[in-house]
């Protein structure tokens, strides 16, 4: 696994990753309870990578991608998470890492995967950073150069994972889709339409990847928000 040293605190943003502060907590359940669908929904095929999308901002889409991330790792798979937001990044301020270098820059070929992946305080899993924002965000992720990263991350992980842009805001999502072996839909409970929802299913179905489910968060029950799964087909 292609690890250095973590990074220091750069921002004060630093957001809620309620599976590493709280495993045990409800929320953390229905976490693992979405790995575990997720990995019966592709029984037949190997898991190496798949990519996080929503219909719109605000629906909670990286929190669940870096949530899973975590109970990835904390199932002892190697994880790498990489920032594929090309347009709006945040990992970085999840992880409390610097943004200076990332995929963009892999992508045009100032820096090598190893240099830019971190090592983070849990065990297992790595962080790419977005890296600086580049003004052609979708012809990088559509790029030879985005092919052949994938295929060297899957030499030195068990599993990576792509938090992408909303996928009826741009086509970055769709364009990854087409390289990842699935994809996974996040919806916000009471917030999310139904035709969005419904026309960001129907982006990203046309892609080769397997659109493994959709996440459902923010429900309430019990007052407490708890996060659902439920497969496509």
């Amino acid at each position: 696994m292609l690890r250095k040293k973590n990074q220091s605190k750069v921002s004060s943003n630093v957001r809620h990753l309620i599976t590493k502060v709280n495993p045990k907590s409800p929320i953390s359940e229905q976490y693992r309870t979405v790995r575990t669908n997720m990995q019966f929904s592709s029984v037949d095929n190997d898991l190496k990578s798949f990519l996080v999308t929503s219909s719109g901002p605000a629906e909670g889409k990286s929190s669940t991608t870096a949530n899973l991330a975590i109970v990835y790792a904390q199932q002892g798979k190697r994880v790498l998470l990489i920032d594929a937001d090309l347009r709006k990044p945040t990992m970085h301020y999840t992880f409390r890492l610097d943004n200076l270098r990332g995929l963009s820059n892999v992508l045009v070929g100032e820096i090598s995967l190893e240099e830019a992946v971190n090592g983070t305080d849990i065990d297992t899993l790595d962080v790419m950073t977005c890296g600086p924002i580049p003004p052609n965000p979708s012809e990088l992720l559509g790029s030879r150069k985005m092919e052949t990263l994938l295929k060297e991350a899957k030499l030195s992980y068990d599993l990576v994972i792509f938090d992408t842009p909303p996928v009826l805001a741009v086509t970055d999502a769709q364009i990854l889709a087409n390289i990842v072996d699935g994809s996974v839909l996040v919806v916000r409970s009471g917030s999310t339409e139904i035709e969005p929802a419904q026309k960001a299913k129907e982006a990203l179905i046309p892609a080769k990847a397997k659109l493994l489910g959709v996440v459902l968060n923010d429900r309430e029950k019990k007052a407490s928000n708890y996060y659902y799964y439920y497969g496509t087909n």
